[in-house]
């Protein structure tokens, strides 16, 4: 099956899901109102939480964690399959942040999550010889899958993961028992979609059909020189259309539970 491409416009400040380390990392929500009022809070707490880190270090960038947050809520909170006891189980699913700078984000999910994260450790974060670098190291934080800095890296790192994943699939699965069934899941910005090494590697995941790689791409027009319209105007989605991918857009995420939530799912059984 193809890929998916999910992408979000700038306007959009999309759905969250609560985070309950006491329930496997899901949520039951039974009523949707009051649920509703609360995820907000609890995005809002992401988000204060990933720009403090960046206030207190008077370094780095809170933007795109703020931004990102729902997003992140989402995967973390009700989509992804992994336990933060066991961080190196071979079958979780793998989450990839392609635009590092970002990190922050990253960090207070792992932290909210139940990974070996602290307060402490996020308190220190881009401090000398702390486990909160200013971009993420794989070798160093528990969670982190890839070590990414130079845009681009991510998401292609993020294709090689997925290429690994099939093949293990295609050598040890069998009907009725499954080996390898885990998916890769990205976050990416416009950033990382300027880069060639992106498109490359994009290119070939859709020549190989890699079903199990979902890539969400924060498009909020913006590059650290200004708004993308100074450099960046192509329509992404029909390029990757044109590489072979399934692709959507969640032009609202303010809608109560559909847009973002809907399309993930909707990725997940392409």
């Amino acid at each position: 099956p193809p890929l998916c491409f999910l992408n979000r416009s700038f306007n959009a400040h999309l759905r969250l899901f609560l985070v309950d380390p006491l329930s496997k990392h899901r949520c039951t929500m039974a009523d949707e109102s009051k649920t509703s009022s609360l995820e907000e809070k609890c995005v809002n707490t992401v988000r204060i939480l990933s720009a403090d880190q960046v206030q207190a270090a008077n370094s780095g960038h809170p933007g795109a964690p703020m931004g990102c947050a729902p997003m992140a809520h989402l995967l973390w909170g009700s989509v992804m399959n992994y336990d933060p006891s066991k961080p190196r189980w071979a079958n979780r699913d793998r989450f990839v942040l392609s635009n590092g700078h970002s990190c922050a984000l990253l960090y207070s999910m792992l932290h909210l999550t139940g990974y070996d994260l602290t307060l402490d450790d996020l308190k220190a974060f881009r401090q000398l010889g702390s486990r909160t670098p200013g971009h993420p190291e794989n070798h160093l934080t528990a969670g982190v899958e890839v070590s990414t800095g130079p845009l681009g890296q991510g998401i292609t790192n993020a294709v090689g993961l997925a290429i690994a994943q099939s093949h293990l699939a295609a050598e040890y699965n069998e009907d009725g028992f499954s080996v390898s069934d885990n998916f890769t899941y990205v976050i990416c910005g416009d950033g990382c979609l300027q880069e060639g090494i992106s498109g490359e590697a994009s290119s070939l995941a859709g020549h190989l059909g890699l079903g199990k790689l979902v890539v969400l791409y924060d498009d909020n027009l913006i590059t650290i020189d200004g708004s993308t319209n100074l450099s960046f105007t192509e329509d992404v989605l029909k390029r990757y259309e044109a590489y072979g991918w399934h692709t959507q857009t969640v032009s609202d995420g303010n809608a109560a539970a559909g847009g973002l939530a809907a399309a993930v799912a909707a990725a997940r059984a392409v």
